[in-house]
């Protein structure tokens, strides 16, 4: 994996860029201060960019490529999506990362230092700034599980669906 200091020009951001719904959620001002704290990553098939278990301050969206989700060797999840966001939780919350992040296929993210942001723009200081950060993150969480939520149902009715069949055959 190949790691590039995002150098930006301030006032010209990329249209790849601004089609990203994270980044969307900031003013100018603030999203040139995302920027400036951010590095592109080019990675090839097989590189990891976020080890599960180990710590991290960065928030990651994918530009280009294709990536895996995997938590104890079980692929969770594709990212492919231009603008799919991965490792908020665990930068926002100086938790460990639940889940390893793979490429799957030659790919581009721009990697947002959650830890420089907040020594460039202190909290007490840009609430405005965070507002729009924590809510983004809110919608994208709630939008999970959401999704989390209807997997789970559907797998619960396909349980109950099997069992009932299970109890017949063996009453039969």
């Amino acid at each position: 994996m190949k790691e590039f200091a995002y150098i930006h020009e301030e006032g010209n951001v990329p249209d790849t860029l601004r089609k990203v719904p994270f980044l969307e959620s900031f003013s100018e001002e603030h999203l040139n201060d995302v920027l400036h704290s951010s590095a592109i990553l080019e990675c090839e098939p097989g590189d990891v960019i976020i080890e599960e278990g180990e710590t991290g301050s960065r928030i990651h969206i994918l530009l280009a490529g294709t990536l895996e989700v995997v938590k104890d060797g079980d692929v969770l999840a594709s990212l492919i999506n231009t603008g799919d966001i991965f490792g908020e939780m665990a930068a926002l919350s100086d938790e460990v990362r639940s889940a390893s992040v793979i490429s799957k296929t030659r790919s581009f993210c721009l990697a947002v230092d959650q830890k420089f942001l907040e020594y460039m723009k202190p909290k007490k200081e840009n609430p405005a700034f965070y507002a729009a950060l924590y809510e983004f993150i809110a919608k994208l969480t709630a939008k999970r599980l959401k999704a989390t939520s209807e997997h789970l149902a559907k797998v619960d009715r396909e349980l109950k669906d099997l069992k009932e069949k299970m109890a017949l055959a063996k009453s039969a």
